[in-house]
């Protein structure tokens, strides 16, 4: 549902109280409190049958009785009686409920299921069970159980756990923070994190978003969802169970292995681009920064203090957390020399950071942070003080409020400035806090507050990095892999055979050692002959379904230079697989010829299935040594060669992939095709559950895969939000809908129609040098000059689970010749569509197939309205809205400007909420 009904939940116009008691230790004594307190400006209607009144306010016995339906219900009532109550609000049409109550246990009969059963069937939202409840103080509402009302900001806090949400409110209570909204969710029968994420993304009064979870039931929505915000806010993210341990998987493999809960969780965070914390008082730190500072680019750091000793500290953790010392201008040492004679230090002597002396006072750091602050070789600046008998706190941070104002004052762009004051009292704090600078106990704590900006603006124009394109041969033979992996599945197994495995990755060209299997020790020598024979050496490997890790019980004997070698360490395999592994089965040997490579990398890549977010991509150091070596980055699919690279950056091996000494630089654009690839085949084949390269071998000619698993599965459910294509039932992030691609032939001119990528950037900046000034002001209502990366990037790199874009591309020479895109609203109800064709080539009847193809899109989506804007001049489309059965209207807000909507076939779309 999303945002369905929030306007009824968060700004409420009536409250009914369901559990009201005047015992004062109850939870319903604790919420009418903490409700009256806030000085709710509506109606409060306490609900008991038990009581006449409650609090000097008249009591209802049930939920029918009150005056007219409530717009929030609290139910704060036994476990039994949570279902009536919440059925009764449903039917009285109110338009939520907080379920504050606990113990409703789970299953198909529980009272949790039949509430939220009961609160589906009237479209009621419910908040909880088990949860703090939510305050929102614009709203003077505080339906909850805090210990006070959150006073009001621009903070946003959404909280699994009811401790972790207060302990949050009461930590920022006393520091100045305040919220839009506190919401503690609990067991999310119904809303859940991802539409929280929703509402406060669009939320004007909302700045940043503070996130506590612990796990993820629907991790489409929630990666939906979280793209969406952290692309309009910061969203910091604070996760409990670190270091749970992975529930023991079906198929044993290195990358299952190594793809444990946390690191998969840490993978999705990264790629929706939030910013994650892993303590509390790194949250503290995070609240701290975002409270007073905007995010800024660069992360050169500038460090003022009055001892070396604490600046040495500031830096060393600057350096920890991947931060650059910035650099002094040789003007900005000049003017340092001119402001502070009385450190007698030339120019050339100065240094970041700069040490004041002990005996620094407020007027020695002002005289400092000007040339600091107007200096473009830094981006932000710390300033440290250790108070002294010499060097009094309140005189200090009453001199840098005032050149922070004087610098804010003097420039469009205020520059960040973060402040330390150890040990200081509240009368330095306040005076920071009035100024906007965010202040930290501790060096290392203000450190990381300053990171934390910088990650997630990097992270922000990581979303925004245009991506290489794929070489224009790939193009892997889906329909023969399907033929191998439908095969094996079909046959009720689980593991495919090393032929089928060198089949399927040949279809993705992936490069892989030649495979030869044999079926006993005989065949096996006789399979190695050919390679013994030419001088060569060879390599035994036991095929069984059962035995994973060959290596485990010496299934792979390496360097046989000849045929009684081979038939002696096929029958040493034998008897060690009777001997430790009694129960598996023993189908046969593989035999390759030995690869001398020997300044090669050992990588492994590969695919791991998580229960939560389905594939995930799994990347590092290879070898039989690879658990314990555990040099590993996890990403979620699908990849493109920036991701790919990005990948390979996060792992310590990456840095052996460079050269070094007498070893040559490995390919490292090889080995994120092949990651790009594996991704493509988890994408096209979601029967592949796990998937292991190890090793991979890397050098300066390329890759090679030594040896690969593949297990297979047959596909049992789909994603929400699977759309039309198979390959979206196991992905988290919906993949490219290569089956929207389309060939259509116009005027006798051949066009390709399919869904934009990130790569088509350059695409579109060459199509808009052909389309007229006064197309571009009928497209985006304005004279458009500037098409800038981040602009194009807006048009390119799409959520294809909330938005579609379709391009026209000229079959002949590959130019764009027009787009249509639609974006669906948060509750996938109604999509808003805008269209543009090339303006030299309208008469096609483009537009026409454009529209057609946006608008069944939107029906197999499941939406029920496609609208749109339209200049009142732009007749052409308001002609062809009219023939395609749109209705049209004036918008009231906008004489210039028609509004125009298109009902979709109701069969095609969900019921109403």
């Amino acid at each position: 549902m999303s945002t369905y009904r929030f306007d009824r939940i968060l700004r409420p116009r009536s409250v009914a109280l369901a559990g009201a008691s005047g015992r004062e230790t109850s939870f319903g004594a604790a919420i009418l409190r903490n409700l009256r307190g806030a000085e709710f400006p509506g109606p409060i209607w306490p609900v008991n049958p038990q009581r006449d009144r409650v609090d000097d306010l008249p009591c209802y016995p049930d939920i029918g009785a009150l005056p007219e339906a409530a717009d929030l219900v609290v139910v704060a009532s036994p476990p039994e009686t949570v279902a009536g109550i919440v059925a009764a609000a449903g039917a009285r049409g109110c338009g939520g409920a907080v379920i504050i109550t606990a113990n409703l246990d789970s299953g198909p009969d529980s009272p949790a299921e039949t509430a939220r059963r009961a609160a589906r069937a009237h479209g009621l939202r419910l908040l909880g069970p088990e949860c703090m409840g939510l305050a929102v103080p614009g709203a003077q509402l505080n339906a909850s159980l805090l210990a006070r009302m959150p006073p009001k900001g621009d903070l946003a806090l959404i909280a699994q756990s009811r401790t972790v949400a207060a302990g949050i409110v009461e930590w920022a209570a006393g520091r100045g923070y305040g919220f839009s909204g506190v919401l503690s969710l609990g067991l999310a029968l119904d809303v859940d994190i991802a539409d929280c994420l929703d509402h406060f993304a669009e939320d004007r009064h909302t700045r940043a978003i503070l996130l506590h979870l612990e796990a993820i039931a629907d991790a489409p929505k929630f990666m939906s969802a979280a793209r969406a915000a952290a692309r309009a806010k910061p969203v910091v993210v604070l996760r409990s169970g670190r270091h749970e341990a992975a529930a023991p998987g079906p198929f044993a493999t290195h990358s299952g292995i190594l793809a444990r809960p946390d690191a998969v969780y840490d993978a999705a965070f990264r790629r929706a681009g939030l910013l994650r914390v892993q303590a509390l008082p790194e949250m503290f730190s995070a609240v701290e920064t975002l409270g007073r500072q905007r995010p800024f680019p660069g992360k050169r750091l500038a460090v003022v203090t009055n001892g070396r000793g604490v600046g040495a500290l500031a830096v060393d953790r600057l350096a920890d957390l991947g931060g650059t010392l910035a650099s002094l201008s040789e003007d900005t040492c000049a003017r340092l020399a001119a402001a502070l004679p009385a450190l007698d230090l030339p120019p050339a002597s100065w240094r970041n950071p700069l040490d004041l002396g002990a005996d620094a006072d407020g007027a020695r750091y002002a005289a400092a942070l000007d040339p600091l602050l107007a200096d473009r070789g830094n981006d932000a600046v710390l300033v440290v003080n250790v108070p002294t008998a010499l060097s009094g706190g309140q005189d200090v941070a009453e001199a840098v409020a005032g050149a922070v104002r004087r610098a804010r004052q003097a420039s469009f762009r205020a520059k960040p400035v973060f402040a330390v004051s150890i040990g200081d009292g509240a009368a330095a704090t306040e005076v920071l806090r009035a100024a906007g600078i965010p202040r930290f106990p501790t060096d290392a704590e203000a450190v990381e507050g300053f990171m934390h900006l910088v990650h997630y603006r990097e992270a922000q124009d990581d979303l925004m990095k245009t991506p290489a394109s794929l070489p224009q041969d790939f193009t892997p033979d889906v329909a023969a892999a399907r033929r191998i992996v439908g095969a094996a599945v079909a046959a009720g197994r689980s593991w495919l055979d090393p032929r089928e495995v060198a089949g399927l990755l040949a279809c993705y060209a992936i490069p892989t050692l030649e495979v030869h299997f044999a079926a006993d020790a005989e065949a096996a020598a006789g399979a190695a002959w050919p390679f013994i024979a030419a001088g060569r050496t060879v390599a035994l490997k036991v095929v069984s379904p059962a035995i994973v890790h060959k290596s485990d019980i010496g299934g792979v004997h390496l360097d046989l230079t000849s045929e009684a070698a081979v038939r002696e360490a096929a029958a040493e395999i034998l008897a060690r697989a009777a001997r430790d592994r009694p129960d598996a089965a023993v189908t046969g040997f593989v035999v390759q010829p030995m690869l001398r490579r020997p300044k090669a990398r050992e990588l492994i890549a590969g695919l791991a299935d998580d229960p939560v977010f389905g594939p995930v991509v799994v990347f590092g150091r290879g070898g039989t040594a690879v658990e314990v070596v555990d040099d590993r980055a996890l990403a979620l699919p699908p990849l493109d060669l920036r991701l790919a690279a990005e990948l390979i950056g996060r792992t310590r091996v990456s840095r052996r992939l460079k050269a070094y000494r007498d070893v040559a630089a490995a390919d490292e654009h090889a080995v994120a095709l092949v990651l790009v690839k594996i991704a493509q085949l988890a994408a096209d084949l979601p029967e592949v559950r796990d998937l292991d390269i190890n090793p991979l071998l890397a050098d300066e000619t390329g890759v090679i895969a030594l040896d690969a698993r593949v297990a297979v599965a047959p596909v049992t459910g789909r994603r929400r939000d699977a759309g039309a294509g198979l390959s979206h039932a196991r992905f988290a992030v919906r993949p490219y809908p290569a089956e929207w691609e389309r060939r259509i032939r116009l005027d006798d001119h051949p066009i390709l129609v399919r869904p934009v990528r990130p790569e088509d950037e350059g695409l579109f900046e060459e199509f808009f040098r052909h389309v007229s000034e006064a197309d571009l002001r009928l497209r985006f209502f304005a004279p458009v000059r500037d098409f800038s990366h981040a602009f194009l990037a807006r048009l390119t790199q799409l959520d294809y689970a909330r938005a579609i874009a379709f391009v026209a591309v000229d079959a002949a020479n590959g130019a764009m010749m027009g787009a249509v895109r639609l974006h669906a609203d948060a509750n996938h109800a109604s999509g808003e569509y805008a269209i543009l064709v090339r303006s030299d080539l309208k008469g096609l009847g483009l537009g026409w197939a454009l529209m057609g193809l946006m608008i069944e899109w939107a029906r197999a989506e499941g939406l029920r309205h496609v609208e749109g804007q339209v200049l009142r001049e732009n007749t052409t489309m308001l002609a062809m809205c009219r023939k395609l059965g749109f209705a049209m209207r004036s918008d009231p807000a906008d004489p210039e400007v028609m509004l125009v909507r298109l009902a979709l076939d109701e069969a095609a779309g969900p019921a109403d909420p």
